[in-house]
């Protein structure tokens, strides 16, 4: 008997992320309509061009579903993605144009492809298939071959290796936002895969008291100076404007100062979905890092704590997906998923109230952006995937006992 995976959909996951995705196409329009009308252009383009990423990310999502999760575990497939990841970022340093003096975006034709939302996925996927392959094996200054596909190199296997290498490659951008995410993301992993936890336990005090030392530093010589070396002059701008916002208005302190001022506008219940004063060229890239902002000021409190419990809901039901996953690979990727959302919304609503330095990380399915758009969705796909191949098999085993036992 034949149980086809159409039939055991997990809609708890799926229509929070439809409705998300929805609500996002309405959070775009509202954010961005009235700048492109006082630009002579049409109110439709950015929410058009995110409306074509979701259909093109729904198809995704079909395709995905349908595949075998072992295609997905093949480590000639994982490597190859990776190799043409790193040749993506690198093209994106070498000759992408700088966007508010970080690199990160390749232009071809009408499209622009952002390497680093891709690398997320992909350093969740990497982390799961060598978690899961020796769990038990990998000790941290274990250097051994974990594959039998010799033709791939051997630092490839080497997880500490290959994550610094990849954040490496983000903090030279500078893209200290998604570096952030990804460190984080490989601690939570790393946090569940039962590998050597004393490290784990090392390796965070360890980050806490280089972040500690670096803020220290950073307050006791000045931003200024910082400012003054082209690598860190737009990194030394987002730390002026954590220190104090206000002190800067017209220059580093302005986003986030007018994020404030949004946020209080927004009062219990909001102004209105589309009345928000800040988005109106006072609140500079209101539609992509500082959206939720503009979605406090307009929806209010009430409704933006609506929109993060949906949010909420969504990374619970996934990470749940991975806690009930019987498979070790099934289990980490879920779990990496759900992370990687949590770490996101974190790191975004931290910028914006100014609780850390403002990294420029997009909010999840309500910024506009369409390769974040389609790596949310690539990992959806994933955990649904996962799921009813999980939910199959156990149903196989139930099937399975009870033939044993009555026939």
């Amino acid at each position: 008997m034949k149980i086809s995976k159409r039939h055991l959909l997990n809609y708890s996951i799926l229509v929070p992320y439809l409705l998300l995705s929805i609500l996002g196409l309405i959070v775009v329009y509202s954010t961005t309509s009235a700048i492109l009308i006082e630009e002579g252009k049409s109110a439709l383009q950015l929410v058009r061009s995110q409306g074509m990423f979701w259909i093109f990310s729904l198809i995704l999502i079909a395709l995905i579903y349908k595949l075998k999760l072992n295609f997905l575990r093949k480590e000639r497939l994982l490597f190859i993605v990776m190799f043409v990841e790193l040749i993506l970022l690198a093209l994106a340093r070498l000759i992408g144009t700088p966007v508010n003096g970080a690199y990160g975006w390749i232009s071809v034709g009408p499209l622009t492809i952002q390497p680093a939302e891709y690398l997320k996925i992909i350093i969740v996927w990497y982390l799961a298939q060598r978690f899961s392959k020796q769990q038990d094996e990998i000790g941290i200054y274990d250097f051994q071959v974990l594959t039998q596909n010799q033709w791939i190199p051997r630092a490839f296997n080497d997880w500490r290796f290959v994550l610094l290498v990849m954040i490496g490659s983000l903090a030279i951008f500078p893209d200290l936002g998604n570096a952030t995410i990804l460190a984080l993301v490989a601690l939570i992993m790393y946090t569940v895969s039962g590998i050597a936890h004393r490290w784990f336990i090392a390796f965070i005090g360890v980050l806490f008291g280089v972040s500690a030392l670096s803020l220290s530093a950073i307050s006791m010589i000045g931003v200024d100076k910082f400012s003054k070396v082209p690598v860190f002059g737009y990194v030394a701008k987002r730390f002026s404007a954590y220190f104090n916002p206000f002190a800067d208005l017209a220059g580093a302190g302005h986003q986030l100062a007018n994020s404030y001022f949004a946020m209080v506008n927004g009062g219990w219940f909001g102004l209105g979905l589309g009345n928000s004063i800040e988005k109106r060229g006072y609140l500079p890239e209101a539609h992509t890092d500082f959206v939720f902002s503009i979605v406090i000021e307009e929806f209010g409190f009430v409704g933006a704590s609506l929109i993060l419990a949906l949010v909420f809901f969504l990374i619970l039901r996934i990470i749940l997906v991975g806690i009930r996953a019987k498979n070790p690979f099934n289990s980490m990727m879920a779990i990496g998923v759900g992370g990687m959302m949590l770490v996101q919304v974190f790191v975004n609503i931290g910028g914006i109230s100014g609780i850390i330095p403002s990294t420029g990380v997009t909010f999840p399915f309500l910024s506009q952006g369409g390769n974040s758009l389609l790596v949310l969705s690539v990992a959806i796909a994933f955990v649904l995937n996962i799921d009813a191949s999980e939910k199959r098999a156990q149903l196989y085993e139930e099937l399975e006992a009870y033939s044993s036992n009555y026939m």
